[in-house]
């Protein structure tokens, strides 16, 4: 039975090891082969995308060749560049596949801006990590060169830049975005959690900042009534006690029992943790009745297709 999807893709499914254009357009080659899957089946799809290790690399090359006369952009500017260029690469990777397939949709990025608050406590407490990681000397380095930085320790995985992070209240072009998937062609929305801006007056004014794209992409998925959302990471299901020799497989879950592994401090909330409260959002706050939240890898698509394969989050679980 067809349906009205939203994808939000993670990081892994874009860059590599190779931060290169090349690099970055084959990874997304290689997506674009287990999305058209979705496409196949008969559903109406949405495409979001994170934008982290991107945008931290641009401010990071813009910084090193900042001057007077050329000087670097700001962070919500640097986040509309890199959802254009990821927006580019995967509308031009989900077009060859579309035509490959002879499917006469076509992808649009959608430059996607998102309105915050402009008082969010995360202005006063950078928490979002974007960039790539880098050991305790290099991490000193960058800090000496850009004093303005803030990096933390991450997951034990190295150090990274962290940035202003604010809840997402409203999807400008939501409505532009709902058309677009009710025509039948794939929007590519709310890249990198979209560009954060508050209102004034009559105007909509950038802030330096960075939006999980998981929260961005439920609400987006809220906004224009999708009945699945599915966040694409780097595992095929959700874990209890993940990487521990007692570690548990999360298949098929209530809302009501993931809740409870949340206030369990069961998810890391650099990684996991706002991937789950995405999806127990969606599930939550839809006007569907059997709304489902699928947190799940990208090789498993055909899986979750086929056998439901993945962790599924629903109000109740038949």
């Amino acid at each position: 039975m067809s349906a009205k999807i939203l994808v939000a893709l993670g990081g892994n499914a874009i860059l590599t090891k190779d931060a290169s254009d090349v690099a970055q357009k084959e990874a997304l080659r290689k997506t674009c082969k287990q999305l058209i899957k979705f496409v196949k089946k008969g559903n109406k799809l949405v495409i979001s995308h994170g934008n982290g290790p991107q945008v931290g690399n641009l401010l990071l090359q813009q910084a090193a060749g900042s001057t007077k006369d050329n000087p670097s952009m700001p962070i919500d500017t640097a986040v509309a560049m890199t959802e254009g260029s990821i927006g580019y690469w995967l509308q031009n990777a989900l077009d060859e596949q579309l035509e490959c397939n002879n499917l006469k949709q076509s992808a649009a990025a959608v430059i996607t801006q998102v309105i915050v608050n402009p008082n969010d406590p995360s202005f006063k407490n950078p928490s979002k990590p974007i960039g790539t990681f880098y050991s305790h000397q290099e991490a000193k380095q960058i800090k000496e060169k850009n004093s303005e930085f803030k990096l933390v320790e991450d997951s034990g995985r190295g150090y990274r830049r962290v940035v202003p992070s604010p809840q997402p209240l409203v999807i400008k072009e939501s409505k532009i975005i709902k058309a677009i998937m009710e025509s039948g062609n794939i929007p590519i929305a709310v890249g990198g959690g979209g560009t954060p801006v508050v209102e004034s007056g009559d105007r909509l004014i950038g802030k330096e900042a960075v939006i999980d794209k998981d929260f961005s992409s439920e609400k987006l998925a809220e906004l224009i009534n999708v009945d699945k959302l599915i966040i694409l990471t780097a595992v095929d299901n959700v874990y209890l006690n993940f990487n521990m020799p007692n570690q548990k497989k999360l298949e098929k879950v209530e809302v009501s029992e993931i809740k409870k592994y949340i206030e369990q401090g069961e998810f890391a909330s650099g990684s996991m943790l706002p991937k789950v409260q995405s999806a127990v959002r969606f599930v939550e706050n839809s006007k569907k009745p059997n709304a489902e939240a699928v947190i799940t890898s990208l090789n498993n698509i055909e899986d979750y297709l086929t056998k439901g394969a993945g962790t599924i989050i629903k109000k109740s679980i038949d």
